[in-house]
């Protein structure tokens, strides 16, 4: 658009000119409401003041955030991630890393000196409703099945809730293998599928509306089996069925006859494995982590993944599963800072806040002091460092084992930097391999869980179900697990100035006897996380 003034014929300087341009221009801001009506126009000058809005938004801001170069955040502890890189090398030693578990003298141990037997009678019907993740509901399973043998009761298969958080409605028969889970508990407690007809109105529905004379919800949290004989026995001898809900953690680990804990172990360690096409992914991507193929590679994962006959002339790769447990409900719940600046602090409190209303208890410590205590998980970056100074290096396969990161690809640059060969599974799946349990958690969770037990090593960012499950199992079959010392950890990443040296000598000493060495159950501590004595004899 050209603007016109009339000029009475005269020629007006240079300077004029341009004053007068200049309070054209200014117009627009100085009054505003004079020049608003415009601004909706045609494309004009004015347009340059008062943009419209984008109609596709989300579309827009999704493309420009589409560029090649993955936004990354600069590591917190940049020092120690500088020495951390300068020290990896293609063909680094790592000697002694690899190297199995020395036999420390235990062995599974899980049949009971009573040979087993099925009572004559069956008191009733024991249905269980589980909450929680799958690793809660594993150790909820096993609990059932010894609540099932103290009350002389017949077992169905648990009812599995849908989780809360990751929204996965997988029910028991979706995750584990029913029909072994009966076969090898045959001989000590009858399980049924399904209830009998004639209690078909016992359904979770049912409990879910009123109060319910067969519904057990006051168990206590680690109830003893007098509890169980005194409060749920009458309630199957007078109907014949009893549901317990809630029922996670609600059976102590103490003071329960050496059968009945044969008996969880027994059901934890062999009767519950997974579905036969979680176990057959599992199979193919520990092959492709151990017998890593350019062929495959260039495939990409459009394309499926093919086992092929070199597998038998290639020397196995060995490799390291990460739990990187840093998703958003965890990085609220420790209340913690990560390092994302004020808006992640912002985020994470207005998150904690809607969540859980004020119920983190330890948002009262200052982050140095949870620090200190252990009490902050793991960031990407700072498990990365606790890896490379143990002495893994650059030419380390690490699988990682996660649902979800909070932060995403930015978030675990760091590590990625370190480790290069990172696979998860998205990178080692096809396309068609991943739909069967794309957005089911319990799925995508017992796929991890199925390749931690087939890995050389297994490490967790932090504390927790997964974690400890885990711990347990490898313990139960002699397997190398680093359980990381939060602690001496915390202290030291509040070091900022630490040199590597002395952060690498730290670690190390750190962890000497935290490699899966056989540690013995203490009163109230979970068999499931350490198995011996009760899961295994000392020979």
């Amino acid at each position: 658009m050209k603007f016109q003034y009339k000029n009475n014929g005269l020629h007006q300087p240079q300077r004029g000119g341009a004053l007068a341009g200049l309070l054209v221009l200014l117009f627009p801001v100085l009054l505003p409401s004079l020049f608003s009506p415009l601004s909706h126009a045609s494309p004009s000058i004015f347009s340059e003041w008062n943009p419209p809005k984008p109609r596709h938004l989300p579309l827009l801001k999704s493309a420009l955030q589409n560029k090649n170069e993955v936004n990354v955040l600069k590591p917190r502890h940049f020092p120690l991630f500088k020495s951390a890189l300068q020290r990896q090398s293609p063909h680094g030693k790592q000697s002694g890393l690899w190297t199995p578990l020395v036999d420390q003298g235990w062995r599974p141990c899980v049949e009971s000196a009573k040979a087993p037997s099925l009572p004559q009678k069956s008191q009733g019907y024991i249905q269980v409703f589980l909450d929680g993740g799958l690793n809660q509901q594993r150790m909820g399973i096993c609990d059932a099945v010894a609540v099932a043998k103290i009350l002389n009761a017949t077992l169905v298969i648990p009812y599995l809730e849908v989780n809360p958080v990751w929204q996965d409605s997988s029910s028991f028969v979706d995750i584990f293998d029913v029909d072994h889970f009966i076969n090898v508990l045959k001989d000590d407690i009858s399980i049924v599928k399904e209830l009998p007809e004639e209690f078909s109105w016992s359904t979770r529905e049912y409990y879910a509306t009123a109060i319910r004379d067969t519904r057990i919800k006051t168990a206590p949290v680690h109830a003893s089996a007098n509890w169980y004989l005194d409060n749920v026995l009458p309630v199957l001898e007078s109907y014949g069925v009893a549901a317990i809900s809630p029922f996670s953690h609600r059976l102590t680990f103490d003071t329960l006859p050496m059968e009945i804990q044969r008996l969880r172990c027994k059901a934890t360690f062999q009767a519950l494995i997974f579905v036969p096409h979680i176990r057959a992914l599992g199979d193919s991507l520990v092959s492709r982590l151990r017998y890593p193929s350019t062929t495959d590679r260039a495939l990409g994962n459009e394309e499926l993944w093919e086992t092929t006959g070199a597998n038998e002339k290639q020397e196995p790769w060995k490799f390291v599963v990460l739990h990187l447990r840093f998703d958003k409900d965890m990085a609220a719940h420790s209340a913690c800072d990560f390092g994302g600046g004020k808006a992640e602090k912002l985020a994470l409190a207005k998150y904690r806040q809607m969540i859980w209303q004020g119920r983190v208890l330890n948002s009262q410590f200052t982050d140095q002091e949870l620090r200190s205590q252990g009490r902050c998980p793991l960031t990407p970056e700072e498990i990365g460092l606790l890896l490379a100074a143990m002495g893994f290096d650059n030419s380390t396969r690490l699988y990682l084992a996660s649902h979800k990161v909070y932060g995403g690809e930015a978030r675990i640059s760091a590590l990625r930097r370190l480790f290069p060969l990172m696979e998860d599974k998205k990178s080692l799946a096809s396309k068609e391999e991943r739909a069967r349990i794309k957005g089911k958690a319990s799925l995508l969770a017992a796929l991890d869980y199925y390749i931690s037990m087939h890995s050389d090593i297994f490490i967790s960012a932090s504390p927790g179900n997964m974690h400890n499950a885990l711990l347990g199992h490898r313990t139960y079959g002699n397997s190398k697990t680093i359980k990381p010392n939060m602690a001496l950890l915390g202290n030291l990443f509040l070091n900022k100035s630490i040199s590597w040296s002395d952060f690498e000598q730290a670690v190390v000493e750190g962890h000497e006897n935290r490699q899966g060495q056989i540690r013995l159950r203490k009163p109230k501590q979970s068999i499931y996380t350490y198995p011996a004595p009760d899961c295994m004899c000392h020979v």
